[in-house]
C-alpha cells in the first residue's frame, strides 16, 4: 500500500520505490521544497537507494562542496596554527611557574627542616607527603 505523501515529517527519510515515485513526483518535489522532505528512491523490490529527491538548499555540486571543504581547511589550519602556538607559548609558562614553585617549596621545606628535625612532627610528615610530587626533581 502507498505511504500517503502527507505523512508527518521525520527525521529519517521516506523510501519509495521508483514505480510509485514516478506516479506521485510532483508531490514529492513540492514536498521537498515545501517541507524540507528527502525522499529515497529504491528499484522495485530492491531495498538499495538508487536515487533520492532533496530541497534544492541541500543539493550541491561536488565542486561546491570541494570548495568549501578547502576554504575550511585553510581556516582550519591557521586556527589550528595558532592554539599549537599558544599552548607551546602556555606549557612554557607553566614549566617556568612550576619551577619558581619547586625553588620556593624547597626553600621552605629547607627552613622547616632547620627549625624542626624530619619526622618529628607528623603534621609536618603529611604535608611533605602531599608535596612529594613537587619535592622531586
Amino acid at each position: 500500500m502507498a505511504v500517503p505523501a502527507s505523512t508527518p515529517r521525520s527525521d529519517q527519510p521516506r523510501t519509495l520505490p521508483l514505480r510509485e515515485v514516478r506516479t506521485r513526483l510532483t508531490q514529492l518535489v513540492a514536498l521537498a521544497e515545501l517541507a524540507d522532505t528527502v525522499t529515497v528512491v529504491t528499484r522495485d523490490g530492491d531495498p538499495r537507494p538508487v536515487a533520492a529527491i532533496v530541497p534544492a538548499a541541500a543539493a550541491r555540486t561536488m565542486a561546491q562542496t570541494r570548495a568549501d571543504a578547502d576554504r575550511l581547511a585553510a581556516v582550519t589550519s591557521g586556527w589550528a596554527r595558532r592554539l599549537d602556538e599558544l599552548r607551546r607559548q602556555s606549557g612554557r609558562r607553566h614549566a617556568a611557574e612550576l619551577g619558581t614553585l619547586r625553588a620556593a617549596l624547597a626553600q621552605a621545606w629547607a627552613e622547616l627542616d632547620r627549625r624542626a628535625a624530619p619526622g618529628g612532627d607528623p603534621a609536618l610528615a603529611r604535608l611533605r607527603a602531599a608535596h612529594a610530587d613537587l619535592l622531586a626533581d
